[in-house]
């Protein structure tokens, strides 16, 4: 690998990671992301990544664990491989609706406490109508994506220009 190449990659886990995701984790799925073929076994990480096996392990099991990485094995070979999920990014902001929905749900308890008219109540209440919002559309914003990955970039731009 280039050192350029080697750069971005460390810049994008950085991207990553000051986005909310573990630091190694962040590292394993960007090495993942610009390899060749977008799969690497652990052995492989952890020479790319110049760190030790657990710390591989204990990125990998996260990026399984929301969906980011998926592990396979080719028949007759002893080791895993870790790939870049083809939908990563995708399953990633499906699953934040159970994020959103959380702070939504604890908006509105702090709304049995707190009177809207009050400033604590009326943050609170902005912030429950704006996690509303985002569950009500990301879930559209997805289908319009998937429409366009499908090939369907005609159904996935209806209605999106109606504003322009």
């Amino acid at each position: 690998m280039t050192g350029d190449a080697r750069g971005f990659r460390e810049r994008f886990a950085m991207v990553m990671s000051e986005s909310g995701y573990p630091r190694m984790a962040a590292r394993v799925f960007a090495a993942l992301l610009v390899s060749d073929d977008g799969s690497l076994t652990a052995a492989e990480l952890a020479e790319e990544l110049q760190v030790g096996p657990s710390a591989i392990s204990g990125a990998v099991k996260y990026l399984m664990r929301v969906g980011m990485v998926i592990r396979e094995r080719d028949p007759g070979e002893r080791r895993d491989r870790y790939r870049v999920d083809q939908v990563a990014w995708f399953t990633a902001a499906v699953s934040s609706d159970e994020v959103f929905r959380r702070f939504e749900d604890g908006a509105r308890e702090g709304l049995k406490v707190f009177d809207v008219g009050t400033p604590v109540g009326a943050r609170l209440e902005e912030t429950r109508r704006f996690f509303a919002f985002l569950r009500r559309e990301v879930p559209q914003l997805l289908t319009k994506w998937q429409q366009e990955e499908s090939g369907d970039v005609a159904a996935a731009r209806s209605g999106g220009d109606k504003g322009k």
